[in-house]
């Protein structure tokens, strides 16, 4: 197995989900409000973690535009859930980084009273792995 199976592999690992299910309809996308920010769209994602190409999913822009905001989730009509691919494409690029992760000790002292509850929960899914 390549490192790029590999990777894609525990992309599918991490997020618990099932790509080869999406039949490229398009939902996730025409949900997705941060559509037009990004290089790879949702419903492209998925191809991409489809055929191990995860090195360009690692240099993409849309791996960090993603708002995890989950209207691709709610929106597929195949429970593929490209939201959480993204996410989980998002670990796998900040574990090979070798940065640190969010405790949720950690958490209170960055709080804004300001910020989102969404915004929260988003961060702690995020940096809990």
């Amino acid at each position: 197995m390549t490192k790029a199976e590999k990777q894609a592999e525990l992309i599918r690992e991490i997020s618990g989900t099932d790509p080869y299910k999406c039949m490229k309809c398009g939902k996730c996308s025409a949900s997705c409000p941060s559509f037009d920010e990004m290089d790879i769209k949702p419903h492209q994602f998925v191809s991409y973690v489809l055929h191990d190409e995860v090195e360009a999913l690692a240099e993409s822009k849309s791996l960090w535009k993603c708002l995890s905001c989950f209207a691709c989730v709610e929106r597929c009509p195949r429970d593929v859930k490209p939201g959480k691919l993204i996410d989980a494409a998002r670990q796998l690029v900040v574990r090979q980084r070798g940065q640190d992760y969010l405790k949720a000790d950690e958490i209170p002292q960055l709080l804004d009273p300001d910020l989102p509850q969404q915004l929260l929960v988003s961060a702690y899914r995020r940096y809990r792995r």
